[in-house]
């Protein structure tokens, strides 16, 4: 029962607390919520990239076009050794009657040209058409298969992929790097913000401390504290993110520039996003005031 009437005694004195020290509560409110803000939009940017390049990838597509004199025995037997890749997530095959007829479909130019050719003078081919799961092994698995027999050639974007995929990585790694970096700098400020309002009690800790208060005691208001101006301090950012994406949603119909990239849906990714906000806040909060008391007040 001790713990529970500690626990209860903490929080009601944590109240207290910020109730009566309502001014130092405020800028440190004020600074949680603004870092917070500024911590939301780079977390639903990151994710916005990072299931832009998941969609990305999973369209990316490696094009095998086999030699002319490729018999229906050794189609299969491609077939077979496409399924055995291990990074081969889907095959489709298209023979080189179905390439013409879907590039005569798409175009009266090309409905004239290759109308004049036979099956024997056409340059098509019929070709393999690979989805992969990692696109990271694309090009290994590129070069690998431009190595089997009756594979006259092999395409995936070459370069361009490449680039794509690095430029992707970089700037995901780039926004999870803002987020701890802004995460280091709120609690940096909390702490110095909140250690205001401790120097204002030290009279009070030091009798706490005379009267044989232990650490816990003295430091678990102050915790407890740092929580509640956590989750105040997230309220702000919380709605910010929520209503803000929403409306950025609706406002370019859930895609930027062009339908290629997609903007991920707001349900349930908001809940999902103002959860960790309101959780990055609290810890933040506890770390700040407990960082605080441990550094500037000894105890």
């Amino acid at each position: 029962m001790k713990p529970f009437r500690m626990l209860g005694r903490s929080i009601r004195d944590a109240f207290k607390s910020v109730i009566r020290n309502f001014s130092l509560s405020l800028a440190s409110i004020s600074c949680i919520t603004i870092t917070l803000i500024i911590v939301a939009i780079a977390l639903i940017a990151s994710f916005n990239v990072e299931s832009f390049t998941k969609e990305i990838e999973r369209d990316l597509t490696i094009v095998v076009f086999l030699e002319n004199d490729t018999t229906e025995e050794e189609i299969a037997e491609l077939k077979n050794t496409f399924e055995d890749m291990p990074n081969v997530d889907s095959i489709e095959f298209e023979s080189k009657q179905q390439v013409k007829e879907q590039m005569q479909q798409e175009s009266d130019v090309f409905n004239t040209v290759l109308s004049e050719w036979d099956d024997e003078e056409s340059p098509l081919r019929d070709t393999y058409k690979l989805k992969v799961k990692d696109a990271t092994k694309i090009s290994k698995d590129a070069k690998e298969i431009k190595e089997f027999d009756n594979v006259s050639s092999v395409s995936y974007g070459e370069g361009m992929v490449d680039r794509m995929i690095s430029a992707f990585e970089s700037i995901e790694k780039i926004t999870y790097i803002v987020v701890i970096a802004l995460v280091l700098v709120t609690v940096f400020l909390i702490i110095n913000t909140i250690k205001l309002t401790i120097s204002a009690r030290s009279r009070e800790i030091s009798i706490m401390r005379l009267v044989g208060a232990s650490n816990i005691t003295i430091k678990l208001p102050f915790i407890i504290e740092g929580m509640i101006l956590g989750i105040i301090g997230s309220i702000i950012p919380i709605l910010f993110a929520t209503y803000g994406y929403i409306a950025f949603y609706n406002h370019f119909d859930g895609h930027l520039y062009s339908e290629v990239i997609k903007l991920v849906s707001p349900y349930p990714f908001i809940y999902q996003s103002a959860l960790i906000v309101l959780i990055i806040g609290i810890i933040v909060g506890m770390i700040g005031s407990a960082g605080a008391v441990r550094r500037y007040l000894k105890v």
